[in-house]
């Protein structure tokens, strides 16, 4: 008698992780702002994320007191494993990590505050820097987002710029 619960159990467990996986949100293309010059170098891009915080004290830290972005997970887009990110910069400020990509298209999994786990699809252009805000900060320029440019969590928060091109 004792597997038949085991079994009921684990069967009712892997129909509940299932059904979990498939349920992760899935944001619009985001790309750098338009109105972003150019810098003169290589056909290298930038990616900032901004994920949500660690949830735990990392006593390891700098400074343990100040909160810490969650590592993310950059993919091609046929879906294979680009690079785990350690969403930290080494700096005494703890800011996120910025990485330098070829230009082209990626999909980004990383933890939005309030949401777990999502996938946003970025385009990194040659010479720009493209930032996701998935912790729940501001934007300092704000004011140049509309209901046209910007790609929204749906409780209306602001994750980037919508991609123009590339997808």
């Amino acid at each position: 008698m004792y597997p038949f619960p085991v079994l009921i159990v684990t069967a009712i467990g892997v129909l509940l992780t299932g059904c979990a996986a498939s349920n992760r949100l899935v944001l619009d293309p985001v790309g750098p702002p338009p109105s972003q010059p150019a810098a003169v170098g290589l056909n290298l891009g930038k990616l900032v994320v901004y994920s949500a915080y660690e949830v735990n004290a990392d006593f390891n830290a700098r400074d343990p007191y100040r909160p810490e972005y969650s590592d993310y997970k950059i993919f091609y887009p046929e879906g294979e494993l680009l690079q785990k990110v350690h969403n930290n910069s080494g700096t005494i400020l703890q800011e996120p990590a910025t990485m330098e990509l070829p230009a082209g298209s990626y999909q980004v999994m990383a933890r939005a505050n309030g949401y777990g786990i999502v996938t946003v699809p970025v385009l990194i252009e040659a010479r720009k820097i493209t930032v996701l805000h998935l912790e729940g900060g501001f934007w300092s320029n704000a004011s140049g987002f509309n209901q046209t440019n910007a790609v929204r969590l749906p409780d209306g928060q602001v994750v980037g710029w919508k991609a123009r091109s590339g997808f």
